[in-house]
């Protein structure tokens, strides 16, 4: 059996708003987000099943059966979305209790880490074996590599955060 063109369009369609609200920074939407792909992946779970009379032996010949594996993960699917559903909004529930709203907040590392990724991003990186104007040399004549790092209280200062001595 070949799918139907309107189920392949229907799951890239879920597929790709599932994965758009993945990626943003609500968890309520990166719980719609979780549902869509779910849903997605149990459609294209479907898809892949071959129609046919019931996998019973004795009431239908073995050529004629339809496929039951499909059935069965797409049961598993719904178990296993609605366990993550139930979680992500359990993890909603209590950022909106606590902070008032459900966004993810940045952490001080993965803003660390952009800003080196903006630095390395500059004007020279086309030519990695010259140093830049900025990198501080060592005894070898090469570039320092902790010359780059940004300093505890830079990283503090970016992020809007105080020390706890502060």
């Amino acid at each position: 059996m070949t799918p139907n063109l309107t189920y392949i369009v229907v799951v890239g369609v879920l597929f790709a708003a599932g994965v758009t609200l993945l990626l943003e920074r609500s968890l309520t939407r990166v719980l719609m987000g979780v549902i869509l792909l779910g849903n997605g992946a149990n459609l294209l779970l479907l898809t892949g099943g071959r129609a046919g009379g019931p996998p019973i032996v004795g009431t239908t010949d073995a050529a004629g059966m339809s496929d039951p594996l499909p059935q069965a993960m797409v049961l598993t699917a719904i178990v296993i979305t609605l366990g993550m559903t139930a979680f992500l909004l359990a993890l909603s529930y209590r950022s909106w209790h606590l902070n008032g709203h459900d966004e993810v907040q940045d952490d001080v590392e993965d803003r660390r880490i952009m800003d080196l990724a903006d630095r390395d991003e500059g004007p020279g990186t086309d030519d990695a074996d010259q140093p830049d104007s900025d990198d501080q040399l060592d005894g070898d004549g090469r570039p320092d590599p902790d010359s780059r790092r940004p300093s505890a209280a830079s990283v503090a200062a970016a992020t809007g955060e105080r020390g706890r001595d502060a």
